[in-house]
């Protein structure tokens, strides 16, 4: 492991020894890694990943296979997330199989794919011995066909039931495209194709369980969100009367480009002021969104999200243009701001690891009448995808539960976009109601949930005050 990866996670090991409450004022943007080194850390959390927590997951599904076939330009989500960094997606028609003969039995993992499944760094593939998956295909030295040779390896290992990834409700589940799913019932046969299963539980718990060395990094992905988030929403990009919301956009852009990241969605800035009432949630989604200068007296919201060690974030936050003579904001658009972080902490405060998403909502929006809260609850999970594998927590039109999605249960060792708005009057603008829409990312291990870097409870303000 290079000395800068070293240093990267003793630094990253320093950040989590503090849980922060709240955001930093204007945050650093913490070092990135070079891309070598980044693929480095990758392909080490992958073996962890299939050494220790692949063999758990397909003990909880019940399943003794598991097949993941993907085509090039027909990805399977699932796939990248198995593949060495080196490989960036399928090649040809990549097949990864996973035969776990008993429960508690370590997994063996192998390929029936053209290429060797290995890092293309040769120092990588050396330190995992290498290729991560063993090959069980030679079409020049052997069986010339792919099909019948995948099913001869099912065949040898007669397994009772063999998951692949189909699934109803989670798209993030559901790769396996018409066309392969016809090949492998044919090269399996009847008796084969009789034991295929949905591997929904499987696909979902893989791609939505962290393992403790990616939530060590973790935190410093947060955190130089945060910091780009924060950055842009300062004096340092805006001008009043000069800068639009969308050249704040396009500045978030170029700044995670400048800086090698990747983002996942265009960013959205807007503007609210007094006298503009805000749009119902239908328009707010559905409609194309004004481009207005940005001026005095603005309450600024931005939705943002990077990638970065494969790796996504989901933030939203508020920032307030202050006028001539103004220190701080007015006291209802602070007031505003607090009542959507009492909606986050209503929220967390009801996660339980094995009851559904929508046992967790319901709970959250009666509470949050009870206490008078204007509250919309859409939170998901989140990790390899920005809205990623796991239940949805309800749906901004949805808040009487999600079927399908919400129906699924919340597991620990699982990250979360914490997101939601809360409409309020707010006195200063002649009681004009206005939604207060926040987005954290938290972590929750089966008991706590805590945001990953902070979460913000102050506006930011345009200028800083000195």
């Amino acid at each position: 492991m290079g000395r800068h990866i070293l240093a990267f996670l003793v630094v990253t090991l320093l950040a989590t020894t503090a849980l922060p409450g709240k955001l930093q004022a204007d945050p650093v943007v913490p070092d990135v890694l070079s891309l070598r080194e980044q693929s480095d850390l990758r392909d080490d959390w992958l073996v962890k990943r299939l050494d220790t927590l692949l063999p758990a997951l397909m003990e909880r599904a019940g399943v003794d296979m598991w097949i993941v076939i993907a085509r090039e330009y027909a990805e399977d989500p699932v796939v990248e997330t198995l593949l060495p960094a080196t490989w960036m997606s399928a090649r040809r028609r990549t097949v990864l199989m996973f035969h776990q003969p008993e429960p508690g039995a370590e997994v063996e993992r192998l390929s029936a794919t053209f290429h060797a499944v290995a890092s293309r760094d040769p120092q990588t593939a050396a330190r995992h011995g290498g290729d991560i998956y063993p090959r069980e295909w030679f079409p020049h030295d052997g069986q010339p066909d792919q099909w019948a040779r995948i099913g001869e390896i099912v065949a040898e290992r007669d397994p009772q039931r063999i998951a692949v990834n189909r699934s109803e409700f989670f798209p993030l589940a559901d790769g396996l495209t018409a066309t392969e799913e016809r090949g492998l019932v044919d090269a399996l046969g009847e008796r084969y194709a009789d034991r295929l299963v949905s591997a929904e539980k499987l696909a979902l718990g893989w791609l939505e369980t962290r393992i403790p060395e990616e939530m060590v990094a973790y935190r410093t992905i947060q955190r130089i969100a945060h910091a780009i988030v924060i950055e842009g929403l300062s004096e340092k990009v805006i001008t009043p009367g000069r800068t639009r919301t969308s050249d704040v956009q396009w500045w978030y852009r170029e700044r995670i480009r400048e800086l090698g990241l990747e983002t996942w969605f265009h960013p959205s800035v807007s503007a609210t002021r007094r006298a503009e009432q805000d749009g119902d949630m239908s328009a707010m989604f559905a409609e194309a969104q004004s481009d207005p200068l940005i001026m005095p007296g603005d309450l600024l919201h931005t939705d943002f999200g990077i990638r970065y060690l494969g790796f996504t974030t989901d933030t939203q936050n508020h920032a307030y243009v202050l006028r001539p003579g103004e220190t701080d904001a007015p006291e209802g658009l602070k007031s505003g701001l607090a009542a959507a972080n009492r909606a986050q902490d209503i929220l967390m405060e009801n996660f339980r690891a094995g009851e559904t998403a929508n046992d967790l909502l319901a709970r959250a929006v009666a509470q949050a009448r009870d206490e008078e809260l204007d509250a919309v609850f859409y939170s998901h999970a989140l990790g390899y995808h920005g809205h990623g594998a796991g239940p949805w927590i309800g749906a901004w039109d949805k808040q009487q539960g999600v079927p399908g999605m919400g129906d699924y249960p919340i597991h620990p060792n699982t990250a979360w976009s914490i997101e939601l708005n809360v409409q309020k009057a707010v006195p200063e603008w002649d009681d004009q109601p206005v939604r207060f829409r926040l987005e954290e990312d938290a972590y929750f291990d089966g008991e706590t949930i805590e945001f990953i870097d902070g979460r913000q409870t102050s506006l930011h303000l345009i200028p800083r005050p000195r």
